[in-house]
């Protein structure tokens, strides 16, 4: 049977992503049910999520370890209009997947995000995840934890992401900006709250601040990068 071209891309970058990526592709299964395909993009994890995946996704590829990398070789082999960059510990909605190219067409916005819910037990977190969707509203800036989704001709139009170690998110965002301002959905990703609660909520909040002004002061992305501690996985 032949598939018909797919209207939406969904790309997962993973790296050790062996324990949750079985659920994360079950739950996106309707995608590819109703002709959108699923990429997994994979860091050359030790861990075996390449193969994990395989059975469950469109097309499993490999890239060098990093978002941005990982996410451009995944943009270049997609087949759909739209593209779809989801984080292998994000949960989208997915009827609000299925609805993203008659939302992008009705709002004649050609890219956006969706507001967060951050998972976790914390009781900030529920307010950090309001503060960054307002954030993101205020500024029409995104960041990966909100889904990014793009035309794919707007996409390839700004170059793709950056290929830098960090802040490949926010440097997207302000290429896609000169075209226009986001379509911030109140339809909300949940995304793991893992990252604040190992490494402390109140310590991660400050230090994302600073890692954000460094980078608007005009601080290197590498030297970012190993200030937040990449080592054996993006969080």
């Amino acid at each position: 049977m032949v598939r018909n071209p797919p209207h939406i891309s969904v790309i997962i970058p993973t790296l050790n992503e062996a324990r949750g990526i079985v659920a994360l592709l079950d739950e996106l299964a309707p995608i590819r049910a109703a002709d959108g395909e699923i990429l997994v993009v994979d860091g050359e994890s030790p861990d075996g999520t390449a193969g994990i995946a395989a059975p469950l996704a469109d097309r499993v590829l490999s890239a060098p370890r990093g978002r941005a990398a990982q996410m451009n070789v995944g943009a270049a082999a997609a087949r759909g209009d739209l593209l779809v960059f989801l984080h292998a510990d994000t949960r989208a909605p997915i009827e609000a997947l299925l609805r993203l190219p008659d939302l992008l067409a009705r709002s004649g916005r050609s890219w956006g995000r969706f507001d967060v819910r951050i998972e976790g037990r914390h009781p900030l977190l529920p307010l950090i995840a309001w503060s960054m969707s307002q954030r993101s509203r205020l500024t029409g800036i995104a960041t990966g934890d909100q889904a990014i989704f793009v035309d794919r001709a707007l996409f390839e139009r700004v170059g793709g992401f950056p290929d830098i170690a960090l802040m490949e998110d926010i440097a997207l965002s302000r290429r896609l900006k000169r075209d226009g301002r986001p379509l911030c959905l109140r339809d909300r990703v949940i995304t793991s709250g893992r990252r604040w609660e190992s490494k402390g909520v109140a310590r991660t909040v400050l230090l994302m601040w600073w890692l954000r002004l460094a980078y608007a002061l005009g601080v290197r992305p590498d030297r970012l990068s190993r200030i937040y501690g990449h080592r054996s996985r993006p969080d």
